[in-house]
């Protein structure tokens, strides 16, 4: 069964020996979410902390950080579902009698998806109003000691486009200035921004409603990577199974969810904007200081005995990880429809998603799967893809060295690497060197293999190389000097030693080679969180009809460079101070 709210979902997780009880004091800054990370590094359960400094709140974590908690979390029914409603696209069109008898287990699950409103009294949500200083006594948590103030991690940010009809839930992150008003961390390419953007070319405020909590499946919803127009509210559904409560709010505004922990409403005005920042994201850095949207908040509903849940974001592996392996899984049917000629997409959450996306194509004529890859960058929110592979090849994509030797294996530099500078980036990614700019390119592996790789370094030592280490046939990581002590290195490798590695199609220039070697996770993040296609890529080439030729070896400098935001660390006194107290959290 899909848990219908957070507290059956806890319920749940009790009986499986999923959910450990925390009821030592903790304080919400810094100290509780030094809990959670090494625990979610252990693998280990969820976190109901019972006595938060400053609260009368628990707060729970770490509900989605193993495969195990997501899979208890929605079920095998979703998927299933979402694989029939994709095969009905077949048998029902023309849509015959037999056809739809066929069919009719599917259709009445069909039926099942949407809302429905309740009354208040059966609405749990509306089991408690705050109205003056609406904020306080939320515990609501700061992950890093450099974040700009506490952080809602975790919010299900609601809003509708002015002109009615479309509406958007995502996740976006809101640091607490006070016990009235938020940030709202709005980035490009979201839904929620898009509405904003209508309702300030208006004039006007747009109405905001967050919600905490509720069905887990409305927190897959928020984050789910779905086409702008798919309504959130009617995914949360498909993956609850049946309709979802609502209830009018006795305030006005927006309908809220009826299973939710809290309902924080409010408006954000046009033209207003406040620093917010920095934060430290999922990417493994800090994101910096930017100004963004305030929102202003009204009241706040709330159970009558809510729980408080959050999340920790940083370094993968982190819950964001494993929430989005089951998202792709649950979409992976839906792609060959929505982009024919895609026969499986993955984006990678060991990068943050956006740097690294890799497909998986069908090539029936010359060039079609660069044709597929257009299609894919103009796609949503893969429109800010920084490195997109795509092959011909079937090939589990998630295993990240075996697709790459299957691409490095076709991949003719002449014609099939290219890179497009001054595109869109994640607002998130600092390596443009301007906010929400960078560039991008697409890597091509199709037909017949026309090389064999190399799966050893035998050409003898190359000038200004400390450490070399081969990540998997093809592919030569390199270490030497730091970027801030020689940023030309990656061209001197080039003109010096270019002869030594011609075998090799890909040869990256990372800070320590040996580290990142066997580790997929840390490669993945060490390597596509620090470079910029356009500045980083280097090659040998020439310009023939406005088409860039390159030719192996092609070197990406992968080192941390100045102006990149700090690398995510505990502060010191905090890790001291809960290896003091480990035994008595878990006593």
């Amino acid at each position: 069964m899909v848990p219908t709210n957070l507290r059956v979902f806890l319920d749940m997780l009790r009986r499986e020996n999923e959910l450990i009880e925390i009821s030592a004091p903790v304080d919400p800054n810094l100290e509780l979410a030094e809990i959670h990370r090494r625990v979610i590094d252990e693998q280990g359960p969820a976190l109901l902390f019972t006595n938060v400094k400053g609260s009368s709140f628990p707060v729970v974590t770490n509900l989605f950080g193993t495969t195990r908690r997501v899979d208890l979390a929605f079920g095998p029914k979703p998927e299933q579902f979402m694989k029939a409603v994709i095969n009905a696209t077949n048998t029902l069109l023309p849509p015959t009698p037999k056809a739809l008898w066929g069919e009719k287990a599917l259709i009445f699950d069909l039926l099942k998806v949407g809302t429905k409103k309740i009354q208040p009294n059966q609405a749990p949500i509306l089991g408690g109003l705050k109205k003056d200083n609406p904020l306080a006594g939320l515990p609501v948590l700061t992950s890093w000691q450099e974040d700009g103030g506490p952080f809602v991690t975790l919010p299900l940010v609601y809003t509708e486009h002015p002109d009615g009809g479309h509406h958007n839930l995502g996740m976006y992150r809101m640091q607490v200035y006070d016990d009235l008003t938020t940030g709202m961390h709005w980035q490009i390419h979201k839904g929620g921004g898009f509405h904003y953007h209508e309702a300030e070319k208006r004039n006007q405020a747009l109405p905001v409603t967050v919600f905490l909590g509720g069905p887990p499946a409305l927190i897959a919803s928020a984050i789910a990577p779905v086409p702008e127009h798919l309504p959130e509210l009617m995914l949360a559904s498909l993956i609850l199974g049946q309709k979802l409560p609502m209830v009018e709010n006795p305030h006005g505004g927006h309908r809220l969810v009826a299973e939710a922990e809290f309902a924080i409403c409010g408006s954000v005005p046009p033209h207003l904007r406040r620093p917010e920042g920095p934060f430290g994201d999922h990417f493994g850095y800090y994101s910096l200081q930017h100004d963004f949207p305030v929102f202003n908040v009204n009241h706040v509903w709330h159970r009558k005995d809510a729980i408080y849940p959050a999340t920790i974001v940083g370094k993968p592996r982190q819950e964001d990880y494993f929430l989005g392996e089951f998202l792709q899984r649950l979409l992976e049917p839906a792609f060959p429809m929505a982009m024919p000629g895609v026969k499986d997409l993955w984006t990678y959450a060991e990068t943050g998603f956006h740097p690294l996306a890799a497909a998986v194509v069908r090539e029936s004529y010359s060039r079609e799967a660069l044709g597929t890859a257009f299609r894919i960058l103009g796609e949503g929110q893969l429109s800010l893809t920084k490195f997109l592979i795509v092959t011909d090849q079937p090939t589990a994509l998630a295993n990240f060295s075996q697709l790459l030797e299957k691409v490095l294996e076709r991949f003719d530099p002449a014609k099939d690497l290219f890179i497009f500078n001054k595109t869109s980036h994640d607002t998130l990614d600092y390596t443009g060197g301007q906010l929400n700019h960078g560039s991008k390119a697409v890597l091509l592996g199709t037909g017949n293999p026309v090389r064999e790789l190399p799966r050893a370094y035998t050409e003898g030592e190359l000038p200004e190389i400390q450490d070399i280490a081969v990540y998997c046939g093809g592919c030569l990581l390199v270490s030497g000097a730091s970027y801030a002590a020689e940023p030309e290195l990656p061209q001197r490798l080039l003109a010096n030693a270019a002869s030594r590695l011609t075998q090799w199609p890909l040869v990256i220039l990372v800070d320590d080679a040996s580290d990142i070697a066997y580790d997929q996770t840390k490669f993945l993040w060490t390597v596509f969180t620090r470079f910029n296609p356009a500045s980083d890529m280097y090659a040998q080439s020439s310009v023939n009809r406005h088409h860039i030729a390159y030719e192996v070896p092609i070197v990406i400098d992968a080192r941390m460079k100045p102006g990149y935001p700090d690398e995510l660390f505990p502060r010191e006194d905090i890790v001291q101070l809960v290896d003091r107290r480990w035994k008595e959290y878990f006593a």
